[in-house]
């Protein structure tokens, strides 16, 4: 593709790069509206089920921790395990070492869930990739993982104030 220069050196195309963040930003824009509705009829939301996600992998984590992993801030965390607790999917438990801490945990009822779910997910995944070639995908993932990698290094050398995921105090 032939990028057509105007006379004063600008391009009527828009940057490659910042096409690419749109591209990337709007894939996953559609991708979570599109899970948003696979899992309605499960009864689920996204919040919730990726909250289970991420208790499924380190059971029993402290409830910061999990803030943190998440992004979310504690108050809106602790809302949304309030409601996956009420519903019987996690239970929270007070650390044996610091009562202070909060660890939470899945329950049985949630285990058998996440596999109807992890279902759900690999049926809605296939349907994305349906067609596309397997090396393609292998690519564009390896791709996706490097800039990861290199945006994860980004943010380890900046300041710790400026870093993702970590607010300023007032």
């Amino acid at each position: 593709m032939t990028q057509k220069t105007n006379p004063d050196g600008s391009s009527d195309q828009p940057d490659w790069d910042l096409r690419l963040g749109y591209l990337i930003h709007d894939v996953s824009r559609l991708r979570r509206m599109m899970f948003d509705r696979a899992l309605a009829p499960l009864g689920i939301t996204r919040s919730q089920w990726w909250v289970l996600a991420f208790v499924s992998r380190r059971n029993g984590s402290p409830q910061t921790a999990l803030a943190n992993e998440l992004d979310l801030g504690k108050v809106a965390l602790g809302g949304l395990i309030d409601r996956l607790e009420s519903s019987g999917f996690v239970m929270r438990r007070a650390d044996p070492v610091d009562r202070r801490v909060k660890r939470v945990y899945l329950t049985k009822q949630a285990l058998s869930f996440l596999k109807q779910v992890r279902k759900e997910t690999d049926k809605f995944n296939a349907r994305i990739v349906e067609g596309m070639d397997r090396a393609d995908l292998a690519k564009a993932a390896d791709t996706l993982l490097a800039m990861k990698r290199r945006l994860l290094s980004m943010s380890e050398e900046a300041p710790p104030a400026t870093r993702p995921g970590r607010r300023q105090a007032a």
